[in-house]
Order: structure tokens, then sequence, then C-alpha cells
């Protein structure tokens, strides 16, 4: 998807999408040791952001917020790893695009739960 075209799904599958992205990502970083705690952090934050946003829908006003507040808190710790790894895979790599387009993703995702965690405050 480039940049100026706007994201045309509903956001429970833009997270579905998020999820899988990452998960697919994770499984091509090399296979040594120390890129383990990556694929174990950020397939736990990434995959989380969509199940407390799924949560979030079928709740009362306080969980809803509470649960828009861990999709927060998750999507800015997933945000975190992926910009470590940005630095790692700086050799313009293949892995190193798919990664800058995580990130984005990842930074977006964050804005949105920012904002809706906002909102919900008023």
């Amino acid at each position: 998807m480039s940049k100026n075209q706007k994201y045309q799904v509903d956001l429970s599958q833009r997270l579905i999408d998020f999820s899988i992205n990452t998960i697919q990502f994770l499984s091509r970083l090399p296979r040594r040791k120390e890129f383990n705690v990556f694929v174990d952090q950020l397939s736990k934050s990434a995959t989380s952001i969509g199940a407390n946003y799924a949560e979030s829908q079928a709740s009362s006003q306080a969980e809803f917020r509470h649960r828009i507040n861990i999709c927060l808190k998750e999507a800015k710790e997933t945000l975190y790893w992926y910009q470590i790894l940005k630095e790692i895979l700086s050799d313009k790599s293949e892995l190193f695009s798919i990664c800058e387009h995580l990130l984005t993703e990842s930074k977006e995702i964050s804005l949105i739960f920012g904002s809706i965690y906002q909102k919900g405050k008023k």
C-alpha cells in the first residue's frame, strides 16, 4: 500500500493484517540466538493489539477504555521493538524494507489508539 493511499479496511481487519505480516516477517529473521527476543516480544505485543481491540468491542465503557489503553501500550511496545530491529537490519536488505513498512504501520496504529484513548477521556 502506498504512503498516500488511505487504509480501506476496517480497524479490526487492519490489526489482523498487521499481526499476520509481523508473524511472517519474524519467520524470516535469521535463526540466531540474538534474534529470539524479537521473535518472542514482537509476536506477543503485535498480536495483543488486535486481541485487546476485539475484546474492547464487547465490553462496558470502562472496560472499553481499559482495553484501548492496553492496545496503546502494546502498540508502543511493538513500535519500540521495530525501531531496534530497523537499526540492526540497516543494511538495506529486503528484511530492512519489510521492517520499515511494519515500523510505519506500528506508528500509525499507535497514533490511532492514542487518538481513540484521548477521545474516550472526554
